[in-house]
């Protein structure tokens, strides 16, 4: 018999709703429609998948745990780390073993053991995914300063102080050596 995948379901409009979730530590640098913890968690892999290949880690297992080190603020939102210091903060592993409540035991397994693995930050992957997560943090506020946010830059430069790889630390560099728009140049084979 099949195992019921009500749980499952639930869980999928569940995560669906990260796509409306907003970043809040933007708000204060007055970015009024920051982007969505869905729209982050999305970079964020595949950052980590670069990073960890480059690194010599597994880049399918990081990218796996950069998808999921955010679906938790389903049900806490985005606390920002001003909030932190206030409220005390819900245990990703204890939200992730309610969500996953009742989904068949080689799923809720696996979630939970993604979810401790990246908030244990001892494998090879979850580092990666964790430098990710900054890094991508870092490339959100170069892109916001871009668009005239100057107060963005207190994000760059607090991201970029929180790597750990030598490869996160040299994509850092690379990012805040050009602009956001030079893909697009290089693409359309103009000059520099």
């Amino acid at each position: 018999m099949a195992d019921d995948l009500s749980a499952v379901a639930r869980f999928l409009y569940e995560a669906g709703t990260l796509k409306h979730a907003r970043r809040t530590g933007w708000w204060m640098a007055g970015i009024r429609d920051p982007e969505s913890v869905a729209e982050h968690s999305w970079r964020t892999s595949l950052i980590a998948s670069l990073i960890a290949r480059l690194e010599g880690a597994d880049p399918a297992r990081a990218a796996l745990l950069a998808v999921w080190h955010d679906t938790q603020e389903t049900r806490t939102g985005d606390v920002n780390h001003l909030g932190k210091k206030y409220a005390a903060g819900a245990d990703p592993r204890a939200v992730t073993a309610d969500q996953s409540a009742g989904m068949p035991e080689v799923l809720a397994s696996a979630i939970r053991e993604l979810v401790a693995e990246y908030e244990a930050k001892d494998s090879p992957e979850a580092i990666c995914a964790r430098d990710a997560d900054k890094l991508e943090c870092m490339l959100q506020g170069i892109e916001y300063r871009a668009q005239g946010h100057e107060a963005a830059q207190r994000w760059i430069d607090s991201s970029r102080a929180r790597l750990t790889t030598e490869t996160g630390r040299r994509l850092a560099d690379g990012l805040l050596g050009q602009g956001s728009l030079d893909w697009l140049r290089a693409a359309m084979g103009e000059a520099d």
